[in-house]
């Protein structure tokens, strides 16, 4: 009876199907999960205690909207130093509840009822729900292997229409591991500037590049007055459980964003600000060495899935291999379900990324390297079954 008063979007919208495989992980005992995307790191000790120390000081209270100005000016420095892209603290960085809140936030504050949005996939899930949301509609562009998962500037122009409002962007990818050379940036961006769109740029996993520099994209001649840029803690930091993230664009943008923030979210947590401002302070030597035990293990499960003959593109970002079942002649769903009961290993259908990713799987190798080895041992046992 009461689900009639659910909102017609909402109930359209599936459920997350990573989710539904880690709900299944939580009622099994001895499964290795290559599900979830969060390091198996542990927060280094200098930012947990730096959130100890807030408490113990007696931080607690509401901070500004926007979050502290103290993280909005490191922030600001480090895309500086990094990027040589100069965002004004005061009023181009808006400090959020993890990065899921900032693409919200972005959707809700510059789509209007009918407005397009053109999504490269395989993409993480959240994004075309959240254009749904928001009164939008998304417009799937599919990547492939033949092309490292990289979208391209034609493909980005074939799908443009009068209704089109905005490009989302997310390189490094999640689910592909894909990244985009400056080159290819480049391309997009003339496509971009001629055709009057604003780009969400999701760039979560920038510092987990392992060939070459990640490069922004505001940081690109003229994008950054026509660009969202999304960043976070969670993966670079191993903070994921303390939700901290953020956006970085031009005042009129973060103003919009802003004003949504402080009704629906007010600020991001106190406690996970002040570990966020350590983060930034001391916290490269932990994210270097996180980041070359990531390359360790990438070579690891690539390899491992090439031996088994399941062609694995080679990730260059982020901490996922995105392997093709297809030789199994079982749907990615069949897969990974059959390698769930009958092997306990955890993996994500590469399908709910997109129709792209069908015949593909998501494994995440932000496990340790022994937990790695002993999961491609079971997947040799199933394929053997097969």
């Amino acid at each position: 009876m009461s689900g009639k008063f659910v909102a017609t979007n909402v109930r359209n919208i599936p459920p997350s199907g990573i989710r539904k495989f880690f709900d299944l992980v939580l009622e099994m005992e001895g499964v290795i999960s290559l599900g979830v995307g969060e390091p198996d790191f542990v927060t280094p000790w200098h930012i947990r205690e730096a959130c100890i120390y807030s408490l113990e000081k007696g931080f607690t209270t509401y901070t500004s909207n926007s979050g502290l100005l103290e993280l909005r000016e490191r922030i600001s420095k480090s895309y500086k130093k990094d990027y040589g892209v100069d965002y004004n603290p005061r009023n181009q960085i808006l400090v959020t509840t993890g990065v899921s809140e900032a693409a919200d936030l972005a959707f809700r504050a510059v789509i209007n009822p009918g407005d397009e949005v053109i999504i490269p996939e395989p993409s993480y899930v959240s994004y075309k729900p959240s254009v749904s949301m928001a009164g939008g509609k998304p417009v799937p562009v599919p990547t492939y292997r033949e092309n490292e998962f990289r979208v391209t500037a034609d493909q980005i122009q074939m799908c443009i229409t009068k209704k089109t409002k905005a490009l989302v962007l997310s390189y490094p990818n999640n689910p592909t591991g894909a990244i985009m050379r400056r080159k290819d940036l480049e391309e997009i961006a003339d496509v971009v500037n001629e055709n009057d769109l604003l780009v969400i740029s999701d760039e979560v996993y920038g510092k987990l590049t392992y060939d070459g520099a990640h490069t922004c994209f505001s940081s690109i001649s003229g994008m950054k007055e026509r660009s969202i840029i999304l960043n976070g803690f969670s993966k670079s930091h191993a903070m994921t459980g303390l939700r901290i993230g953020f956006a970085a664009g031009s005042e009129e943008l973060i103003a919009a964003m802003t004003k949504i923030h402080q009704y629906a979210m007010l600020c991001a947590p106190i406690t996970a600000q002040m570990g966020a401002i350590e983060a930034l302070k001391n916290g490269d030597g932990e994210m270097e060495k996180m980041v070359k035990e990531y390359d360790r293990r990438r070579r690891l499960i690539v390899d491992g899935f090439n031996k088994l003959g399941l062609d694995c593109f080679e990730p260059l970002g982020a901490f996922y291999a995105f392997p093709s079942i297809k030789s199994t002649g079982l749907s990615s769903e069949e897969f990974a379900q059959r390698l769930l009961k009958e092997e306990k290993v955890a993996v994500v259908p590469g399908d709910v990324f997109g129709e792209c990713g069908a015949g593909h799987l998501r494994c995440s190798y932000a496990t340790s390297r022994e937990q790695l080895i002993e999961a491609l041992s079971r997947i040799e046992a199933l394929l053997d079954k097969i």
